[in-house]
């Protein structure tokens, strides 16, 4: 009898053990929560595409020389390609010869090539990026103290300039600072005063500069 009481009392023992153990399994499972699943991958990849720079220019852009272009017609990747502005500001492409690039925009540039690609592919879809910004800077020489090219990819100044360049070193003459500008009709001295802007509060002569600028220290 005792023998008896015994066995079945190990036996409620083991069943009780073995709810306990089912009970905080369960428990552990619901704490953690649904792992992830095949289905909010996509969503990862979408947010992450979402995220990524197209790497396109607007279509007022002036395009300049060193700049890297890919041009590509739909349906066509025989005629898709990568061009560099050459320093003439003009590019090549196949069957349809060459393009003055250079100051033109971006949008200008596809109507233009379009037209001469309609000879061989009938109404063709041309798309024109900027893959790469090399014609956006300035360039700083004279007695400066780290003089070079500065980027321009923001408005900058003279002073700004100036001031990237290392600002002036101690045989500089202040008064007699000159920036260089090519245009359309041809290249322009602008007069700068270092001096006069700085002491004086001429902040008018502080001008902004365009692409290709040269500020010349003597």
């Amino acid at each position: 009898m005792t023998q008896t009481t015994t066995n079945r009392a190990g036996r409620v023992n083991l069943s009780i053990t073995a709810v306990v153990l089912v009970f905080l399994m369960a428990a552990g499972c619901a704490h953690r929560g649904p792992g992830p699943s095949a289905a909010s991958a996509p969503a990862m990849s979408q947010e992450i595409a979402l995220i990524e720079p197209t790497g396109e220019a607007a279509d007022d852009y002036a395009i300049g020389a060193g700049d890297i272009l890919e041009i590509s017609v739909w349906k066509d990747d025989a005629m898709s390609r990568q061009v560099v502005v050459l320093p003439d500001g003009t590019i090549t492409f196949p069957l349809v010869g060459r393009f003055t690039a250079a100051g033109k925009s971006v949008a200008q540039l596809k109507a233009e090539m379009e037209q001469a690609i309609s000879r061989l592919v009938p109404e063709p879809d041309l798309t024109i990026i900027v893959q790469q910004v090399n014609s956006m800077v300035v360039y700083v020489i004279g007695k400066v103290n780290r003089p070079g090219h500065i980027p321009l990819n923001r408005n900058i100044t003279v002073l700004q300039a100036l001031s990237m360049a290392g600002g002036l070193n101690i045989f500089a003459d202040q008064q007699n600072i000159s920036i260089v500008r090519k245009g359309p009709d041809g290249t322009r001295i602008i007069p700068f005063n270092y001096r006069a802007v700085t002491i004086e509060n001429r902040m008018e002569d502080n001008i902004l500069l365009q692409r290709g600028d040269v500020i010349v220290v003597k």
